[in-house]
């Protein structure tokens, strides 16, 4: 069961319009987040994005709190997701229009949403990473968003394969490490934190924001900027970050062996950021969604 533009529905009964726009040029955004025992981790921040794009794109859709959290609970209740436990992704194209490709504001966008069950333990805690002989594209405005538009990343996929255990790493054009193909990549040595900068071309990710604003709680100071890929395989350890994912830390980039699971910094965020999932849980309250099914 699905949500479209207000319904409930039967995958099998969801229709798009061949003249939604979203499908016709991909103006359209998306976010992917988790739902744990309900409640899903750094919605806040998710929104903010989610505004951010939708103004740039000039489509007029009011992104409702509340709107979403009902959303996401009549979601898990008709499909049954007993433990609350779940993949989000929420989509909003720029909706049918008959001007054609022309400037204009998006009055009457399509608004999509679906859930999967999502068990923690099916999820990998360590990746290879491997450097992409592909470029990453620069974003086709003043930044990226998390658009409709995929094929940078669906050609970076098609170069490493569909093995759940290796990401791929894209450097920009002029060999600055970049970010992975749905991630953003991370680096210690010694007591700082590295990570590329956004004019890099990358994607402003929700995990990454956390990481950013949570180095200093672990002891470690933190800089962005455009590092050469020598900087990253030089590394102590390097993990990758997705809000799905969560933290994840890399065993190898290349021929470069690394820490894995035992980094120091990897596993302090990661502990960090299980202590927020905890309190997140405690205070908006697991126990509240069940008991409205």
């Amino acid at each position: 069961m699905i949500y479209v533009n207000g319904r409930y529905i039967e995958e099998k009964d969801a229709v798009l319009s061949p003249f939604d726009h979203g499908f016709l040029y991909g103006i359209g955004v998306f976010e992917t987040f988790r739902l744990y025992e309900g409640c899903p981790f750094l919605l806040d921040w998710h929104i903010e994005r989610l505004k951010r794009a939708l103004e740039d794109l000039q489509i007029e859709y009011t992104v409702s709190k509340p709107e979403i959290l009902e959303m996401l609970d009549k979601l898990l209740w008709l499909n049954d997701i007993k433990d609350g436990n779940a993949r989000v992704r929420l989509d909003i194209s720029a909706g049918i229009s008959d001007k054609g490709f022309v400037a204009q504001t998006y009055e009457k966008p399509t608004v999509l949403c679906f859930v999967n069950h999502l068990k923690s333990e099916s999820l990998p805690s360590q990746k290879e990473g491997k450097v992409l002989s592909l470029r990453r594209n620069t974003p086709e405005g003043p930044f990226r968003l998390k658009s409709h538009h995929y094929l940078n990343n669906m050609y970076a996929k098609r170069e490493i394969g569909n093995d759940p255990r290796v990401e791929g790493i894209f450097l920009t054009e002029d060999g600055a490490v970049a970010e992975g193909i749905v991630s953003n990549v991370f680096w210690r040595k010694g007591s700082c934190i590295y990570t590329p900068s956004l004019d890099t071309g990358i994607l402003d990710g929700v995990t990454r924001r956390f990481v950013l604003e949570n180095a200093k709680n672990i002891g470690l100071e933190l800089k962005t900027g455009r590092f050469g890929l020598e900087a990253l395989l030089a590394a102590d350890e390097a993990w990758m970050t997705n809000s799905v994912l969560e933290i994840i830390p890399f065993t190898k980039i290349e021929e470069v062996n690394y820490t894995g699971r035992r980094g120091e910094a990897a596993s302090a965020l990661q502990t960090l950021y299980k202590k927020e999932i905890k309190k997140m849980i405690h205070e908006k309250g697991g126990r509240e969604w069940r008991s409205k099914r």
